[in-house]
């Protein structure tokens, strides 16, 4: 096998659902699985723990689809209002929750379940509080389901209490056209800022994958690991290491499959020079090479944050789920 493993523990999964679950109480507990479950394999991620949550989030109405393709069956909205006539027939026919951000998509959107999406201040999607009446009188009571907002900088604690000011009363109104319309407000940040922010439920994304956002602690643990398979063990000749010149003369070096184009930085540590396109070479190592098992230290060593490092680690990976 040329790809990268990686490995994925389920058991650590429903673990970290199962603690999620009992910080939200009796309230509703949506997994966010866009994006491949963070590069963790929506499909198993989703059937995994469908007993344990009440619905799914997802980024496209493609993401959507695949999961009732592969068994889903529990609500799942998506988070990109329909953009087409496309997005609309395929969100029908799976039996998807749009997103409806105005009165344009409100009056596209007839006859599917929606969530209506209030901009409280993060200025990405969502109408605007002052819009929100005429969004509410295109939308048919019978499709609205649920209104949401998203916090910018949940770590803030200013910042959130003023965004949750601002959905409290778009809250209000839609509550007062649909009473049982589920609310929620909250990510995994601010699942983790108290149970004001709670709502009626919460989307939790990394936190599922065993990483708080930043500025938060939680008792979860990572469930992805990705290891490098060793390619080829040659005696050193020449003066080079990959593309770098060799720091010394080496008895011999391994090479892995495992670069960049697998969705690695080039500057990873993992080798005795940066990491090329398809591979990389050190001294000595096993078979298997553990190349990532924890995605906040490899974020911080390349100022980025553990979502991009998880999304994109298992870009060619053949992925085996541990129960």
């Amino acid at each position: 096998m040329q790809k990268t493993l990686a490995v994925v523990n389920l058991k650590l999964l429903r673990y970290n659902a199962e603690y999620i679950r009992g910080l939200l109480g009796g309230r509703q507990f949506y997994a966010v699985v866009k994006a491949n479950a963070y590069g963790h394999g929506a499909a198993a991620v989703a059937r995994s723990i469908e007993d344990i949550v009440d619905g799914f989030c997802v980024a496209i109405t493609d993401e959507g689809a695949a999961l009732r393709l592969a068994g889903v069956t529990k609500p799942v909205l998506v988070f990109t209002p329909p953009m087409g006539k496309d997005d609309l027939l395929r969100a029908g026919y799976y039996g998807l929750t749009v997103t409806v951000n105005s009165t344009h998509t409100a009056k596209m959107a007839r006859g599917l379940p929606c969530h209506i999406k209030v901009n409280t201040g993060m200025n990405r999607f969502g109408c605007s509080p002052a819009e929100l009446e005429k969004v509410l009188d295109a939308v048919d009571s019978d499709d609205l389901q649920g209104v949401y907002s998203h916090l910018y900088a949940p770590q803030n604690a200013v910042a959130r209490a003023e965004q949750l000011k601002v959905f409290n009363g778009a809250e209000e109104l839609v509550k007062a056209k649909k009473p049982d319309a589920f609310a929620h407000l909250s990510a995994s940040g601010g699942l983790l800022s108290g149970d004001g922010y709670l709502k009626d439920g919460a989307r939790v994304g990394i936190l599922l994958y065993g990483y708080p956002p930043e500025g938060f602690k939680a008792n979860v643990r990572p469930v992805l690991k990705v290891y490098a398979r060793k390619a080829q063990t040659t005696a050193f000749f020449g003066g080079g290491a990959g593309y770098a010149p060799a720091k010394k003369q080496y008895k011999t070096l391994s090479t892995y499959r495992l670069g960049y184009g697998d969705g690695f930085f080039r500057g990873t540590p993992a080798g005795v020079s940066p990491l090329c396109m398809d591979s990389f070479v050190r001294e000595g190592g096993g078979a298997l090479l553990p190349v990532l098992e924890d995605a906040a230290a490899m974020a911080r060593q390349n100022g980025t944050i553990s979502y991009e490092v998880l999304c994109a680690a298992t870009r060619r990976a053949e992925i085996v789920y541990e129960e």
